[in-house]
C-alpha cells in the first residue's frame, strides 16, 4: 500500500484475518529485512521459506539429522542465511538461494532462542539463550562458545548459571535468561532472573552497566526496536516496558569507557547504576489492568510507532496494539487457540501470528475507500448541486494556464536510472546485494495427449495380461466375438477404435425403408462390392435386413 495515499484517521495497523498459512505444524515465523520473504519453522525440523507476495512455498530447508521442533529462526542482514535452532540442541546455518547447510553445531543445552550478529552481511557470531544456563556468544566456524554474565554478583565470580530456586519437589529449576544484540552487534542486552538490564560487551565479555526494572521481576522478553531507539522488556509481573535508548548507535563502546571514566569516584553497583542511568531511560509502560493477562512475543512495528503483544491465556489468540503515547488501540481476537509467536512486517501494516496448531494467521488492515482524504482537489458534496461549465473547461490550453508561467526548467536532464532509498533502509551499508526473492520452480504438467496415451496402453497392457475383455476366444487365443471385444490395439496402443452399434433413429429408418421399398430406376445400377462394404463399414454391417 503507497504509504502518501493511506488516511491518517484510520490507522496504520492491521484489523482482520486476511489469510491463513498452512503447512505442516509451524512453530516459530520470522521476516526478512525487507519483509519480501517469511521463514517458519515446523514440528518436524523443516524450515519453510514463504514467498510473502505470492504467499507460496518457496524453498523447503529440510536436514535429515534433526526431526525435532524449531525453536526459533533468525535471518541474516543481507538475507541469504539463515540460523535454526532445534529442540535436539543444535544449531544450524543455512545459505537460502541453495538450500544447503553451511554448518551445525550441536550446543549442551536446547537453545530457545538465537540471532545472529547484525553487524556483517556474512556473520559467523551468533547469540544463544539456553534453557537452563546463561546466555552464550556461539562461533559458527569453530563451535566454540563464550558464556556471558547474567547478575552483578559475576564479575568477581565469573560466568555462572542464572539463578536458581528450588520447586516443591525438592528439584533445582533453572530460569531462562533473555538476551538480544544492539542495532548494529556491539552489546549485548541480558535481562535477567533480577529484573535487570545489563549491557555486555560481547567482544570481551565485561559488564559495562546496569539498569535495574522496577518490580525486580524475572525478564522473560527484551526487543530491540528495528531503528535502535528504543528497548522493550516483558517481564513476569505481565507488565511491558518501554526504554529509551540514550547511547549513540555506532559508538556506544566508546561512550560507556568514557562514563565508566567519568564514575571513577563510585565503586560496583553503585558505578554500574549510574552508569546505566545515561544509557536507558524508562519511557512508557503498558499492561492490561483488568484480565491482568502474560504477555507471549511483544514486539514493535516496523516504524517503531506501535508495540503489539499476544496474550499467553489458553485457548485464545488475542493481540493487544498500543501506540507509542501508552494507548490501547486496537484488539485482535482470533480462533479459540493459543498464540505461540509473533511477528510485525518490516514496512507494512501487517502482523503474522502462530497458533498452537502450527497454523500462521496474517492479519491486515481492512482499507475503506474515502476519496476526500485522498485526492486534495476532490470535493464531497452533502446534496446535488448544479454544475456550471467554465469558459474555457475544454480547450487545449486553458486561459488560467496561459497566464501562469511554467515553473519546469524544459532543458533539465531527467534521471531515470538513480533509484531513491527507501527510508525504512537508509540505514543500509552493505556493498552485497540483499536476497530480496527466491527464483521459481515451475514443475512441469503432463500433457492431455501423454494421459489419454498412458490410459489406453494400460487398458490394452490389461487386456494382453489376462484381464478379459470379451467372453469368447478363439484357439489360438484370438477374439472370436468382436462385438464382445470393443477395444482393439492399432499402432502400438496409440489410437483405440471402438466398434458402434445402430442408434433407434437409424433402426427406424431402415424399418421405413423396409416397408416401402423404392423402385429402381432404369438408369440405376447396382453398388459395386466397394461402395457396399463402404456402407458396412459405417455401421451398418451388424443389422440384417429381411423381407416379410
Amino acid at each position: 500500500m503507497n504509504t502518501p495515499i493511506i488516511d491518517p484517521l484510520q490507522g496504520d495497523f492491521p484489523e482482520v484475518i486476511e489469510e491463513y498459512l498452512e503447512h505442516g505444524c509451524m512453530k516459530c515465523i520470522a521476516f526478512n529485512r525487507r519483509g519480501t520473504l517469511l521463514a517458519a519453522g515446523c514440528n518436524d525440523g523443516s524450515c519453510v521459506v514463504w514467498d510473502f507476495e505470492t504467499r507460496g512455498i518457496a524453498k523447503e530447508l529440510r536436514d535429515n539429522e534433526c526431526s525435532s521442533p524449531i525453536t526459533s529462526v533468525c535471518w541474516s542482514k543481507c538475507g541469504n542465511r539463515i540460523l535454526v535452532s532445534a529442540a535436539d540442541k543444535s544449531l544450524s546455518l543455512w545459505d537460502v538461494m541453495s538450500g544447503k547447510r553451511i554448518t551445525r553445531i550441536v550446543l549442551q543445552q536446547t537453545s530457545l532462542q538465537a540471532r545472529l550478529h547484525p553487524g556483517s552481511s556474512m556473520p559467523y557470531l551468533c547469540l544463544a539463550c539456553p534453557l537452563s544456563c546463561a546466555p552464550m556468544i556461539v562461533d559458527l566456524n569453530t563451535g566454540n562458545t563464550t558464556s556471558l554474565k547474567v547478575s552483578v554478583s559475576d564479575i568477581s565470580s565469573g560466568p555462572n548459571l542464572p539463578s536458581r530456586s528450588k520447586c516443591s519437589d525438592g528439584i533445582t529449576s533453572f530460569t531462562p535468561t533473555a538476551a538480544c544484540f544492539s542495532k548494529y552487534g556491539s552489546l549485548v542486552y541480558v535481562g535477567n532472573s533480577k529484573g535487570e538490564i545489563l549491557l555486555i560487551d560481547h567482544k570481551d565479555g565485561e559488564l559495562r552497566a546496569m539498569v535495574p526494572i522496577s518490580g525486580g521481576s524475572v525478564v522473560k522478553n527484551i526487543v530491540f526496536s528495528r531503528n535502535g531507539q528504543y528497548l522493550l522488556t516483558n517481564s513476569n509481573d505481565r507488565v511491558i516496558r518501554i526504554y529509551e535508548n540514550l547511547l549513540p548507535l555506532k559508538d556506544e563502546v566508546r561512550v560507556l569507557d568514557d562514563l565508566n571514566k567519568s564514575f571513577n569516584d563510585l565503586d560496583g553497583v553503585e558505578k554500574l547504576k549510574a552508569v546505566g542511568t545515561k544509557c536507558l531511560t524508562l519511557f512508557r509502560e503498558f499492561q492490561d489492568s483488568i484480565t491482568k493477562v502474560h504477555w507471549k512475543a511483544p514486539c514493535f512495528s516496523g516504524d517503531g510507532e506501535w508495540v503489539v503483544g499476544g496474550s499467553a491465556s489458553k485457548g485464545e489468540h488475542k493481540i493487544y496494539i498500543w501506540d507509542r503515547a501508552g494507548h490501547l488501540v486496537k484488539i485482535l481476537e482470533g480462533p479459540k487457540e493459543a498464540l505461540i509467536d509473533l511477528a510485525w512486517h518490516p514496512v507494512r501494516p501487517i502482523v503474522v501470528s502462530v497458533s498452537l496448531n502450527g497454523i500462521v494467521y496474517i492479519w491486515a488492515k481492512d482499507y475503506t475507500e474515502n476519496w476526500s482524504a485522498f485526492a486534495p482537489d476532490f470535493k464531497e458534496l452533502e446534496e446535488n448541486e448544479e454544475y456550471v461549465e467554465r469558459e474555457d473547461e475544454f480547450d487545449l490550453i486553458p486561459e488560467t494556464e496561459k497566464v501562469k508561467g511554467s515553473d519546469v526548467n524544459e532543458d533539465e536532464e531527467v534521471d531515470i536510472v538513480t533509484t531513491e532509498k527507501d527510508p525504512a533502509f537508509s540505514d543500509s551499508d552493505m556493498s552485497q546485494e540483499e536476497l530480496c526473492f527466491l527464483p521459481a520452480t515451475p514443475s512441469r504438467d503432463v500433457p492431455e495427449q501423454d494421459k489419454c496415451v498412458e490410459s489406453s496402453s494400460k487398458l490394452v497392457d490389461s487386456n494382453n495380461t489376462g484381464s478379459p475383455l470379451s467372453e469368447e476366444a478363439g484357439p489360438n487365443g484370438l477374439v472370436a466375438n468382436q462385438a464382445s471385444s470393443p477395444v482393439e490395439d492399432d499402432a502400438g496402443g496409440a489410437r483405440v477404435k471402438r466398434k458402434r452399434k445402430p442408434s433407434e433413429k437409424v433402426l427406424e429408418l431402415q424399418a421405413e425403408k423396409i416397408k416401402r421399398p423404392s423402385k429402381p430406376s432404369k438408369s440405376s445400377k447396382p453398388k459395386s462390392k466397394s461402395l457396399v462394404d463402404q456402407d458396412n463399414s459405417n455401421g451398418f454391417d451388424g443389422v440384417e435386413l429381411t423381407d416379410e
